[in-house]
């Protein structure tokens, strides 16, 4: 092949060609063409988009101006595709984002049509998610054949109008399941204060019998035993517990000093005092200090069949007519009504004993009450009342087992005594349990609560507080 040589005319009568060949930059080996006069035309294909500086100065310079205009118009149309392809690909990000938020909404629709089941609802829930599942087929379909003809911005926009929509379904949907919950939980609380009120009224009634005695209207001398007295016993310790709660109630608002009136309590009714103080497990424990107190002076004397008087001995049906008489009455009318009988007496006399006189005048601030009890009256006054209805079943017991026709004894447990399963129990059951799981403790009696009871010879357990002993 013949190599051409440097030919000025030829390298400036074809402008167009040396453009073309600056633009390509061809990297391959030497190519023969053909020229418009039929000479062959080897041209080299150099690494350097640039010719050599050897051209005419307005070759150059019109070559130099092309190649800008060309690369600028390429790179200008290079990033309007991105541009564009990029808004493409957030319109489709956005269209699939929303339909999953109508899936959303139209599958809330179908829950929250369960219940209660609504036939329509739930086949038009069903039609919503079919319609965008589908939606969604077909822009994946479109998106891998490079078939999507969306406007960007309308796609974008309209997606953010259908999310919109949707969440403002979810929401209202979420607020009909709020409301719907509300009202049952409505529902249910009514009825819960319906079973509420029920309950109280049961409560109420049975309250009422065992306040008025009316469970015991089956006893007859007859069928009376030992597990009626238990049972009676177990009614007059309520009624302590009531006194006792309403005295304290009293101190509190004179202010009393709970701790000391509670050891002075158990002082009067141990015997040995010589010991040391009372020492309560917890400060709710110091009731029974005052129930010790209570029933220490309610039950004094209760060995003897006249109890307070010094009337004859009655008998064994006349103990039971004491008994029948009392039992269901209130006995404040009774006592209005027979001032002179045998109850009244047991009464007032009662009341003076447990309700000192500088312990009235500290909780009332007077001596009204004292006053008209020595008088052999009766004060309307709720702690009055509360002390009679005590009174009442004490009495009840008393006439209770002198009606059993057996020899009555009661015992007091001495402070410091052993326990004994025999003839104790604790105020708090479970005490002798956590006491006896100490190997470096013994269980020893406090103080005595309520006394025990001997009939016979059968014995009804005191019940008294522990306190473990180290050592």
């Amino acid at each position: 092949m013949e190599t051409l040589k440097k030919n000025p005319s030829i390298r400036r009568k074809s402008k167009l060609a040396r453009t073309f060949q600056k633009v390509c930059n061809l990297r391959t080996t030497s190519t023969k063409v053909s020229s418009n006069n039929g000479i062959g035309i080897c041209m080299l294909k150099s690494q350097n988009p640039n010719f050599a500086v050897d051209d005419d100065d307005d070759g150059d310079r019109d070559s130099v101006f092309d190649l800008k205009s060309t690369t600028s118009s390429s790179r200008s149309g290079e990033m309007k595709v991105k541009e564009r392809r990029r808004a493409v690909l957030e319109a489709v990000i956005a269209k699939i984002f929303a339909s999953t938020t109508s899936i959303k909404a139209a599958y809330a629709e179908l829950q929250m049509a369960q219940r209660p089941y609504d036939n329509s609802a739930i086949q038009a829930a069903d039609t919503a998610v079919v319609e965008e599942l589908r939606s969604l087929s077909e822009l994946k379909r479109s998106f891998l054949r490079n078939e999507l003809n969306l406007s960007p911005q309308v796609a974008i926009m309209l997606a953010e109008i259908q999310e919109q929509q949707s969440l403002m379904r979810t929401y209202e949907i979420t607020i009909r399941k709020l409301e719907s919950e509300v009202t049952e939980k409505q529902l249910r609380i009514d009825s819960l204060n319906t079973n509420l009120e029920e309950t109280i009224s049961f409560n109420k009634s049975i309250e009422k019998k065992l306040t008025t005695a009316s469970g015991f209207d089956e006893i007859q001398f007859s069928n009376l035993n030992l597990n009626h007295f238990v049972q009676i016993l177990g009614f007059s310790l309520r009624s302590v517990r009531s006194f006792v709660k309403s005295m304290v109630r009293e101190m509190e608002s004179a202010s009393w000093d709970l701790d000391a009136a509670a050891s002075a309590a158990v002082s009067i009714t141990v015997k040995n005092s010589s010991s040391s103080s009372a020492v309560f497990a917890r400060p709710s424990h110091r009731c029974f200090a005052f129930e010790s107190f209570v029933c220490r002076k309610m039950l004094e004397n209760f060995e003897s069949p006249n109890f307070c008087s010094d009337e004859k001995q009655p008998s064994r049906e006349q103990f039971f007519n004491r008994f029948k008489n009392l039992r269901s009455v209130d006995p404040i009318q009774y006592l209005t009504r027979n001032p002179a009988s045998s109850f009244a007496k047991f009464t007032l006399q009662k009341y003076l004993s447990v309700v000192h006189a500088k312990m009235e005048c500290s909780l009332f601030g007077n001596l009204n009450q004292r006053k008209l009890v020595n008088s052999g009256g009766f004060p309307d006054s709720g702690f009055f009342a509360t002390f009679c209805e005590m009174a009442k079943r004490i009495w009840l017991l008393h006439c209770s087992a002198f009606s059993l026709g057996e020899n009555v004894t009661v015992f007091q447990i001495r402070r410091g005594c052993r326990f004994s399963h025999v003839y104790m129990e604790s105020v708090k059951s479970g005490d002798e349990s956590s006491f006896s799981g100490d190997n470096n403790s013994d269980i020893r009696v406090g103080f005595t609560v309520v006394p025990g009871f001997k009939i016979g010879d059968i014995v009804v357990q005191s019940q008294v507080y522990l306190s473990p002993v180290t050592g």
